[in-house]
């Protein structure tokens, strides 16, 4: 059965790395960035990748990865069509949350916030940075729509290679470059025996507030 083979995997099975609340930087950008870092020494398989969390018009939550572009003062960085589901619900509800799991070292980094979009300039280079293939198929402006056959999908893609090749600095009109700033970042840290250590950094009109949770 499903329930007994689920029992036989272990998880948070250790040695994990400790974590220091009380030595936490005031800024949850400096916490995330060493425990990126951390990610990235460790050996994390594709440490940036994260779960975007949206709402759609029916108040029904949706979720996908999605790979963290860029973090500065303002915030997470992520890209994506306008046309898509991800873009459409962005813009119905601005409201988003993203998650990191890195499981080799059992954390987890939890971030709710707006999502806003950059400049222009800044979104075109982010497109014009993305492989040709990437280029190509978000130039065909058909993201989550059924496709028909595989021949229908070649034929669409040699249509904007064709593009690409004329326009070596074509930009999806319908591309978004998405600043998610945070209201909420919680760090957690996994424990063998499920004392977890969470953290969490709350911005509020005076700065960030930190405080401790419960397992």
């Amino acid at each position: 059965m499903m329930k007994d083979e689920l029992r036989a995997l272990k998880s948070l099975a250790g040695p994990l790395p400790a974590f220091d609340m009380e030595g936490a930087p005031d800024n949850p950008r400096l916490l995330f960035s060493l425990w990126f870092r951390h990610a990235v020494e460790a050996g994390v398989a594709e440490p940036h990748a994260m779960v975007l969390s949206t709402v759609d018009e029916k108040g029904a939550p949706d979720a996908r990865i999605v790979i963290l572009k860029n973090l500065d003062r303002r915030g997470w960085h992520f890209a994506s069509t306008d046309q898509g589901p991800k873009g459409r619900q962005i813009a119905l509800n601005p409201q988003v949350a993203l998650t990191f799991h890195w499981a080799r070292l059992g954390r987890q980094v939890r971030i709710r916030g707006l999502a806003r979009r950059a400049e222009m300039h800044e979104r075109d280079a982010d497109f014009l940075a993305r492989p040709a293939g990437a280029r190509a198929i978000a130039l065909t402006a058909r993201q989550s729509d059924t496709l028909a056959s595989a021949k229908e999908l070649e034929e669409a893609l040699e249509l904007q290679r064709d593009r690409m090749r004329g326009t070596p600095d074509l930009v999806a009109p319908h591309w978004s470059l998405f600043i998610v700033v945070p209201q909420e970042v919680e760090f957690w840290q996994g424990d063998t025996e499920r004392r977890h250590r969470r953290l969490r950094y709350r911005h509020e009109a005076a700065g960030w507030m930190r405080e401790k949770l419960w397992p």
